[in-house]
């Protein structure tokens, strides 16, 4: 616990923040936005903001929030289905936050990308340009999977994991500090009979902390704790330290960034 507490008060000194939003963290049972807890969490990146951070923000929801819109209720299976449902609830989310954000006068921008920008050097380049760009405005960069014409990450096996992949490629792309995925569990739980519970610190992962967790899935979303390890380990290995936490619960990100023993941290590896 110690040693958990002392890595973590360097947390506040993070620089560039990345917060990952899973589709259960701001979606209701039926896919529409949560508007009272999507308030709250753009009420606390707005405090870190004002704390001197970055923020760049990775939203899941947008498919949800179309399956909602279109009075779909199981997540379609047909990658043609579920870009129309990226198409019709990417707007209806952008929207959310756009109006949410602007109670604290604050800008926000929309970047939507797909595998082959962060394959193809030239895109790669790009996107590099434009977020540093709107960091430098002070603009809130919210990035989604460009899922209305990016099938294959909607059909591969490998695919962004509720854009938890995504994230991880985000913090490469930016060279973040600090990679915060909120999820509606409280961290990584260690399974002891029929209650979990959290682990703290991880200082490396490995097989043995995968053995750990089961992947999982919902209605709504893709991601499981298998996938956000997986993603949190792409991140630490490019020097980026990492906490998952509970998004449903109050302050939880601005606790995290201040450094107070929530969720799982798991340690950046040495560049």
């Amino acid at each position: 616990m110690q040693n958990n507490l002392k890595y973590r008060q360097f947390l506040s000194e993070s620089r560039r923040v990345v917060v990952k939003i899973g589709t259960r963290v701001i979606a209701q049972r039926t896919g529409r936005p949560d508007m009272r807890q999507l308030h709250r969490l753009v009420a606390q990146v707005a405090a870190i903001k004002r704390a001197g951070m970055e923020v760049v923000i990775v939203t899941s929801g947008a498919v949800g929030a179309g399956m909602e819109a279109l009075g779909i209720r199981e997540r379609p299976t047909l990658v043609s289905d579920l870009q129309m449902c990226a198409a019709v609830g990417q707007a209806r989310l952008m929207a959310s936050y756009t109006k949410l954000f602007m109670d604290y006068k604050q800008r926000v921008g929309q970047v939507l990308l797909t595998h082959d920008d962060f394959d193809h050097r030239v895109r790669n380049a790009n996107a590099k340009r434009t977020m540093e760009h709107l960091l430098r405005a002070g603009v809130v960069p919210i990035v989604n999977e460009n899922d209305v014409v990016a099938d294959e990450e909607l059909k591969a096996e490998l695919s962004f994991g509720d854009n938890d992949f995504l994230a991880a490629l985000v913090v490469k792309l930016i060279r973040a500090d600090l990679l915060v995925i909120l999820s509606t569990v409280d961290g990584v739980l260690r399974m002891d009979g029929k209650a979990g519970r959290r682990l703290p610190c991880i200082d490396k992962i490995g097989p043995d902390v995968l053995k750990l967790v089961n992947p999982g899935a919902s209605a709504l979303s893709k991601g499981g704790m298998d996938s956000k390890l997986r993603s949190a380990a792409i991140a630490a290995k490019a020097g980026c330290s990492v906490v998952i936490g509970n998004g449903r619960k109050a302050d939880t990100l601005t606790d995290i960034v201040a450094g107070k023993d929530v969720g799982t941290l798991i340690l950046s590896s040495p560049l």
